[in-house]
């Protein structure tokens, strides 16, 4: 008799925010390298003192992350850590300015797709 065991899959909440962040992907790199694997808590307490212009949008991705896991899984804030955070390219939005003898100039304006990961604590260890 062959006995099927169900591994348990940690409990976690994606958030994925795509075409809305215009900034560079270095730049918002700089601010996901110090907050991966902490703490919700940690996290936030890092975010608000970083005087970085990416900080303000990946905090409030953190805050819907936290909300998403606490009104649809019923995790908890407090127990809750980043197991994953990342940063991909998005799409160059480009705009043309006109110049002198009707030339023009293109303008590129970098844009970048944030993925953050929140899982609990008290699932990490799972069969």
């Amino acid at each position: 008799m062959i006995k099927s065991f169900r591994s348990r899959r940690p409990i976690e909440a994606k958030i994925v925010a795509q075409h809305r962040c215009s900034m560079s992907v270095f730049k918002a790199r700089r601010v996901i390298d110090q907050i991966r694997d902490r703490s919700y808590k940690e996290t936030v307490i890092i975010l608000e003192l970083m005087h970085y212009r990416a900080s303000y949008p990946i905090l409030k991705l953190i805050y819907s992350a936290a909300a998403n896991a606490s009104h649809n899984m019923d995790l908890n804030e407090a127990d809750s850590f980043i197991s994953e955070a990342k940063v991909n390219e998005g799409a160059i939005r480009k705009k043309v300015r006109p110049r002198a003898r009707g030339r023009s100039y293109l303008i590129k304006g970098p844009t970048c797709y944030i993925t953050i990961v929140l899982q609990d604590k008290s699932n990490l260890n799972y069969i």
